[in-house]
């Protein structure tokens, strides 16, 4: 009886286990499936220029390119309550970085477009919101030549937001820009 008890409770401890239990392959022709690489986290931008209304570069990307901020930002970039349009001051640096991406000293390199927002509204609209303005922001990217492979559009919407009245908001409402490290 001591020995069906034990069982039982060794069965029910495995059963409950969380961990997914390993099966050995039965067929020694059938190669393994590879294993999904672990996800990785969104990518951070750190010490970011503020070179337009809408935009901020990481440091590296502004440097290499040569890119400044224009004459207008006085602030982190930011872009209009609810919306996703990009200013001419946002289209004169994707302008500059979009040569520097397809013929200048990053030519071929790869960028993330990260499209962020502030904390108002629900998680899912402003993850959206983000998505489209960081979306608004490669398709510009792209009519100037820099082609898919060479962005990867995200959006962490309001998930890092740091605002808690208009003008820390308005600093939540921008897309970075960072070079991807291969």
């Amino acid at each position: 009886m001591k020995t069906t008890t034990l069982l039982l409770v060794l069965a029910a401890a495995v059963g409950c286990s969380h961990d997914k239990p390993t099966v050995a392959k039965t067929t020694p022709d059938v190669a393994p499936a590879p294993e999904a690489p672990p996800s990785k986290p969104a990518p951070e931008v750190t010490k970011d220029t503020p070179v337009s209304p809408g935009l901020a570069l990481s440091g590296d990307l502004a440097s290499m390119c040569n890119i400044k901020p224009s004459s207008t930002t006085r602030t982190n970039p930011q872009f209009d309550y609810d919306k996703d349009e990009l200013t001419a001051d946002d289209r004169a640096v994707l302008d500059q970085l979009a040569t520097c991406l397809t013929s200048g000293v990053l030519k071929g390199k790869a960028v993330s477009l990260i499209g962020r927002a502030d904390p108002r509204g629900t998680e899912e609209y402003n993850l959206g919101l983000g998505s489209r303005r960081a979306s608004s922001v490669g398709a510009y990217l792209g009519r100037l030549g820099v082609g898919e492979p060479q962005m990867t559009v995200s959006t962490r919407g309001a998930l890092e937001a740091t605002g808690t009245d208009e003008s820390g908001w308005k600093q939540d409402r921008r897309v970075d820009i960072q070079l991807k490290v291969n």
